[in-house]
Formats: structure tokens, C-alpha cells, sequence
């Protein structure tokens, strides 16, 4: 029981997360130590899940899906979702500042605590985050090009795809993907109203990016275990200029329905913010919400065990670790 709550909590920071353009629900899932659990345990849900139901009945599946893990996880983001959704709204439009301020400790401390170079690092590793590095930074630009796919039920779909392969990624912000989009406030107020029909369309988009981006997350952990987590801390360090607080828009389009979307920031002090803008920086108070996010990180990650960063302690889905021959 105190495993499942573990977990339930672990999701509802996910979800939290998630909720917020700019952070990333998979940064949770690394810090917290559950990240490779959680990748192995998705792809588990497939074709291979009708053999163990045939090999060991219901018992067999329960296991083989992990859902010892896999129902409090989801049971946590649920719940958070639904109900930070309207909180984030409120934040958003009242205290930008503080919720960036926040999000901004925590992604900054989530990128210390993973850089830890495992005893198999090697110079070549610098490629992989590098690569990471410029994704995180180049992403977002490329993402109103889903509106000129005209049709909104495929819009939906393919933002639901991409947005959800982005919660899988430490870093990348399946919820700023979705801003980019033009989307972030069609699904919010879908999931505020209810609205059967869009969240449909929207969950179809999200199970093909699931299944599919996390076949090949699971393959390459497996296969580059280093590389892919070098790969994952560039895309975590990339998405900070995101978060920072004190920011003007320089560049941006209008989506279908005439919603701003961001394309470029220029990036401030907060003596410059405040000259810009004739209202106050709030640099102590957002200063302070920095430290608390990068306190509550800290705090996360000792409280993991001391397992490797993204790795469960405990996990029954957790493979041996190992780069390939020609990694």
C-alpha cells in the first residue's frame, strides 16, 4: 500500500506538471525515480499482453502490465489534471510570474540531479546531449505547422500524438507543445466541460504518440542506456529558457480561431521587465518561488532511495542496462 501511494502522488506531480506550458510531467518521472518503470511499463500494453492473458489468466496480465504500478500512476495524473486544470487557469492569468518562478527552480534543479555522469560516460555522450539541447530549443517553432493540416479532428489527433510523446520526454513540455499548437485552451476548457466528443478525438492522438514513442523510448534505453539519458538531460537544460519569468514575446502568429501563439521570447531582467512592462519584476518573490521549486526536487530526489536518476528502485519492469556494441 505505501508503494501504490508512492506512485499515486509521483503521478499527481506529473499531472500537476502537465497541466503547465512549459513543464514537462516526464521531469517528474525522472526526478522521482520512476522514468524507465514507466517506459517499459507502457510499452507493455500491446500485442504481448494477449499471450501472458493466455499463459498465466488474469493474474498473468496483472502482472505482466505492471498495473500494481500502472493504476495509482494514472489514478494520480487523473486526478491532478482534472483538478489543477482550473488552478492553472487562475495562476496563469494572475501570477504568471510565480509559476514560471516555480517551474523554473524545479526544471533547473531537475537538470542538476540528472547530470551525474554514470561510470560508462564518454566524451562521444556530449553528441546526444547536444542533440537534446537544440530539439528543446528548435520543437516548438515547427509546431504551428500542425494547424495547416485544416481539418480539426486530425489536428486534434496529431497534437494529441505529439503532446503525449512530449510528456514521456524529461523537459518538453507536452502542454507548451500544445500552446504552440494554438490547442493549450481548446483541450483545457474540453477537460473543464467535459466535452465527450473533443477529449475523444483528442485521447485517440494521444494512444498512437503512447504506444508508439514509447516502443521506441523503451528500445533505445535498452540499447543506449547513456546516450538516451544524456539525450534526455539536454532536452530537460533546453526547455529552461521556457520557464524564465521575465520575458517579452517578439514573435508570434495567430492560430484558426484567432489565439496568439508563441513562436520567439526575448529574455529579460527583472529591472528591464519591470521598465517594459510599468509593473513590478517581483524579483524577491519569485526568487523565493525559485528556491521552492528547486527545494522540492531536492527534496524528491533524496527521498528516491538513491536510485539512478529516471531509474525505480523496485520496479519489475526494469532492464539490464547495457549501450549496443556500435552505440
Amino acid at each position: 500500500m505505501k508503494r501504490q501511494l508512492s506512485v499515486f502522488l509521483k503521478g499527481a506531480g506529473m499531472g500537476a506538471a502537465d497541466a503547465v506550458p512549459g513543464v514537462s510531467g516526464g521531469t517528474i518521472a525522472f526526478v522521482t525515480g520512476i522514468y524507465e518503470e514507466l517506459i517499459h511499463t507502457i510499452k507493455q500494453f500491446g500485442p504481448s499482453a494477449y499471450p501472458a492473458w493466455r499463459r498465466g489468466g488474469l493474474a498473468g496480465l496483472y502482472h505482466h502490465l505492471n498495473l500494481a504500478f500502472a493504476l495509482p500512476l494514472l489514478l494520480g495524473i487523473g486526478v491532478s489534471l482534472v483538478s489543477v486544470a482550473h488552478l492553472v487557469v487562475w495562476l496563469m492569468d494572475d501570477h504568471p510570474l510565480l509559476l514560471n518562478g516555480f517551474f523554473f527552480g524545479l526544471v533547473a534543479a531537475s537538470a542538476i540531479v540528472v547530470s551525474r555522469h554514470p561510470a560508462d560516460w564518454k566524451l562521444w555522450h556530449l553528441v546526444p546531449l547536444i542533440v537534446g539541447l537544440l530539439l528543446a530549443h528548435g520543437l516548438p517553432s515547427l509546431m504551428p505547422l500542425v494547424t495547416q493540416l485544416g481539418i480539426p479532428s486530425l489536428v486534434l489527433i496529431v497534437g494529441g500524438a505529439i503532446a503525449i510523446s512530449a510528456l514521456l520526454l524529461p523537459g518538453v513540455s507536452g502542454s507548451f507543445l500544445l500552446l504552440t499548437m494554438g490547442l493549450y485552451g481548446t483541450v483545457m476548457q474540453g477537460i473543464r466541460s467535459f466535452d465527450v466528443s473533443l477529449l475523444s478525438t483528442f485521447a485517440v492522438g494521444c494512444l498512437i504518440g503512447l504506444f508508439g514513442f514509447s516502443r521506441l523510448l523503451s528500445w533505445l534505453l535498452r540499447r543506449y542506456h547513456t546516450a538516451t539519458l544524456q539525450l534526455l538531460i539536454g532536452f530537460i537544460v533546453g526547455s529552461l529558457p521556457v520557464l524564465w519569468p521575465w520575458r517579452e514575446l517578439v514573435r508570434y502568429q495567430l492560430g484558426p480561431e484567432g489565439q496568439m501563439i508563441p513562436l520567439d521570447y526575448r529574455y529579460l531582467t527583472p529591472g528591464d521587465y519591470a521598465i517594459l512592462t510599468g509593473e513590478s519584476g517581483l524579483m524577491l518573490p519569485v526568487l523565493i518561488a525559485m528556491l521552492f521549486g528547486a527545494a522540492l526536487v531536492l527534496g524528491l530526489a533524496r527521498g528516491s532511495g538513491g536510485s539512478a536518476p529516471g531509474r525505480a528502485g523496485n520496479g519489475s519492469h526494469n532492464s539490464p542496462d547495457k549501450e549496443g556494441s556500435n552505440a
